[in-house]
């Protein structure tokens, strides 16, 4: 990783490393916790028409379940603000919406090897978003620090093409896949990806909110038979991070 010693952290990265400041994140292990997710899900999606509005107001499918997936939740001032799915892409693990929507372009990197982070299902509350615009870099940080933890070769995103310019200027992302029409969600999708070396050696140079202890990770992704006792928060440590670099 980039140091970031000898420069002033001000502005809009000085504002995010505040706000981090009352931010934690939390395993989404039980049902209850997860009911809790479904219910903000549903309320970000319809927002922004990925999800029809119906009684049940329910978002949770059988990747949630998967081995290779990690739900968090991001609390505020001990709300439930946001939250994202990642799934650890292998050979031996392929459940992802990245493999499910765009099979032809995954499973032959998969076959060669190539590993990847896929992070999907982010929500934040609508309300929360429009006092804070900036919780979705504050979320967007399980997916970093999911690619640094499992040392993958890509960090995906499977976005809709209207969030292409975000993604290209923030990770770095290119396109693996142009816009295909899902029916599910009666949107076009585009398939992303950001090339985790580079990722690593100049995206905490210059958003170092991104950036984590080793520790931290740990807590987030690590199996509970390696954890002696699971946490019910994790704190941020970019904080940290940035001070030991100095």
């Amino acid at each position: 990783m980039t140091a970031t010693s000898g420069k002033v952290v001000s502005g809009f990265n000085a504002k995010l490393m505040g706000f981090l400041e009352s931010v934690e994140y939390r395993r989404i292990d039980n049902a209850d916790d997860l009911e809790d997710i479904a219910r903000l899900r549903y309320k970000a999606f319809t927002m922004v028409g990925l999800a029809r509005e119906n009684a049940k107001a329910h978002l949770i499918d059988d990747l949630d379940f998967k081995p290779n997936a990690h739900v968090m939740g991001i609390f505020f001032d001990e709300q439930l603000v946001s939250t994202i799915r990642v799934h650890h892409l292998t050979d031996a693990q392929r459940d992802g919406v990245a493999t499910a929507r765009f099979p032809d372009i995954m499973h032959p990197l998969l076959d060669a090897g190539k590993t990847f982070i896929d992070p999907v299902r982010f929500a934040a509350d609508p309300e929360i978003m429009r006092e804070y615009p900036a919780l979705p870099y504050l979320t967007l940080r399980v997916a970093t620090m999911a690619t640094v933890y499992f040392d993958v070769d890509y960090c995906l995103s499977v976005i809709m093409p209207s969030h292409r310019a975000f993604y290209k200027r923030v990770f770095r992302s290119f396109e693996m896949a142009p816009a295909r029409y899902v029916e599910q969600y009666q949107h076009y999708l585009e398939l992303h990806a950001a090339d985790a070396h580079e990722l690593k050696r100049t995206l905490f140079d210059r958003y170092p909110f991104f950036n984590s202890q080793p520790s931290e990770r740990r807590m987030m992704f690590a199996p509970h038979s390696e954890l002696m006792m699971p946490p019910l928060t994790i704190r941020p440590t970019a904080r940290y991070t940035l001070q030991q670099m100095r």
